[in-house]
């Protein structure tokens, strides 16, 4: 199952790492996180709350615009 996470506040690669290792802790979830298209692909191995990917990203002080 691939889901994409629309995040806004990103500005740089320094931000795109901090991201991309908060998604990647998360079980079951491979990420890869895009500075250019502001967003993230995750690759679920099982279905994942939405609100633990939401969690992850805002905590860290970014937006999440929309996740589909």
């Amino acid at each position: 199952m691939i889901k994409t996470v629309k995040i806004e506040g990103m500005s740089c690669q320094h931000c795109v790492k901090r991201i991309d290792k908060a998604l990647n802790a998360l079980k079951g979830v491979q990420a890869t996180v895009s500075l250019e298209n502001k967003s993230a692909e995750l690759n679920l191995k099982k279905e994942i709350d939405e609100k633990l990917i939401r969690s992850a990203i805002e905590d860290l002080g970014y937006k999440v615009l929309e996740i589909k």
